[in-house]
């Protein structure tokens, strides 16, 4: 087996990508096949004498490129067919590359020894060669079948005790769930209260449905009752948006005693509450819903994306009353006209047949995991994170600001997201970015961006370095 010999192809456009490029021709040359190793990365930093964060680029282009392949305890091999990878790539110059290291995409992770995609083909094959196959096929009710609500009862029942068939519908997606229920329940200019900062597509849907969203106080619990009470007698909104559990992107989570005082502030001042539980599948103790408080103002929207995966598209949502559900039905009529049948259809058998509550089970061990790497590898810098979370929110020392970390992370080929993207004011409360650990395929890919992240945190902001 050979053990490559680290160089700098001397025409590229940048060391990372010169390692890479030099990789890649003694693939193509030969020099290197199929198992052979490559060494550590120090020891490429040290042989080439540039520093660990070009290299950890340089190694997730490589892969990127399809042309290496690592596992855990044995280090980074040439992978299998790297030869026909590196071909490929040699007939497709992208006119611009994308950031290699994408932390900004909230996805749940892929649990090791998983293959949700293969686990979708399996399930989708088997409902067509049944009996009843052709009906996924079809046109479905807008707020879906029969059985696939029963199952949507099913799995939700669980954490709202009080839920009702004649209450539950299917939409495709938390967004296109949120602005039906704009549409259905909200009047066009209303007021909403949220967080201070929170989901950006709630500030896209609002802007677009001209609605105003009063921004909330929160601290390491969350949302600030005294503050919802504030805005209730002082502006009358019509509807609270809240995330409750693992909030994105502060992942604090609402306390059972927060719940039951902003339900009943909601009550007492006539607003209509829409929870988000995005995340509260991935809690290993769950907490009851503010909606189970409330149910008769309530609208509550359960998606799958993150706790499954958001190639289903699908989320489950619960109105206050039979009639309320009517109207949802008939504006997700008007915007998205029905959840895929057939997507539908794979949940629900996953549910019935319990596969669901392992792939739940799966996803919280890998956050988890993924949690407890990020402690050691930022031992020592500020966070927040919930230890079943898919995100931190990681406010930024001085003299650094969202701006200008967002941009020198970006230009090391490192995404994240400043909080200017969920801010409800002009300038957001504080300087910070949320840095997601979902997308990242494994657990050692991780490492390596956790620790660019850190080295990035490390240095001194461009603006601030001394120009002689």
């Amino acid at each position: 087996m050979t053990v490559w010999t680290p160089r700098i192809d001397p025409h590229a456009r940048a060391k990372f990508s010169g390692i890479a490029d030099a990789l890649m021709e003694d693939i193509c040359l030969g020099v290197l096949r199929a198992g052979d190793a490559l060494p550590p990365q120090r020891v490429i930093a040290s042989a080439l004498g540039v520093d660990l964060t070009t290299v950890t680029r340089a190694i997730n282009e490589a892969r990127v490129r399809g042309l290496i392949t690592a596992r855990r305890g044995s280090g980074t091999a040439i992978a299998e067919g790297a030869e026909l990878a590196a071909g490929d790539f040699l007939g497709k110059k992208p006119a611009a590359a994308a950031p290699l290291l994408d932390m900004s995409m909230n996805i749940p992770p892929q649990p090791e020894g998983m293959i949700l995609g293969r686990d979708i083909a399996n399930t989708i094959t088997a409902l067509m060669k049944s009996q009843r196959g052709t009906l996924h096929m079809g046109y479905r009710d807008s707020i879906g079948s029969e059985p696939d609500r029963r199952a949507a009862l099913l799995w939700l029942h669980p954490h709202i005790e009080t839920i009702r068939y004649e209450h539950v519908a299917l939409a495709p997606g938390a967004q296109a769930a949120l602005a039906a229920i704009f549409d259905a329940a909200l009047n066009r200019g209303a007021k909403i209260c949220a967080g201070e900062v929170t989901y950006p597509g709630l500030k896209a849907l609002a802007e677009a449905r001209r609605m105003s969203v009063l921004p909330l106080q929160m601290d390491k619990d969350g949302i600030i009752p005294e503050s919802f009470a504030a805005a209730c007698r002082a502006h009358h909104p019509e509807a609270l948006y809240v995330i409750p559990s693992i909030d994105n992107p502060t992942a604090t989570t609402l306390p059972e005693s927060r719940r039951k005082d902003i339900a009943a502030i909601a009550r007492q001042h006539n607003v209509l509450i829409i929870e988000d539980d995005a995340y509260g599948m991935l809690l290993n103790k769950p907490i009851t819903p503010i909606t189970a408080y409330a149910p008769e103002r309530s609208w509550y929207i359960a998606t799958l994306s993150k706790c499954l995966t958001p190639a289903l598209r699908l989320a489950y949502v619960v109105a206050p009353g039979e009639t309320e559900l009517q109207h949802l039905g008939a504006a997700l009529r008007v915007t998205a006209q029905m959840s895929s049948p057939l997507f539908s259809a794979v949940v629900s058998q996953w549910i019935n047949d319990g596969a669901a509550d392992g792939i739940v089970k799966a996803i919280r061990a890998e956050s988890t995991a993924r949690q407890a790497l990020a402690r050691t590898i930022l031992h020592g810098i500020d966070y927040t994170a919930h230890p079943q979370g898919h995100h931190i929110w990681l406010p930024l020392p001085a003299p650094w600001t969202a701006a200008n970390f967002c941009a020198q992370a970006s230009h090391a080929g490192l995404a994240v997201v400043p909080a200017s993207a969920f801010s409800l004011a002009p300038r957001a409360p504080m300087e910070a970015v949320r840095v997601s650990l979902g997308a990242a395929p494994n657990r050692d890919v991780l490492e390596q961006w956790l620790r660019m992240l850190a080295d990035q945190l490390s240095t001194v902001p461009q603006a601030m370095r001394a120009v002689v």
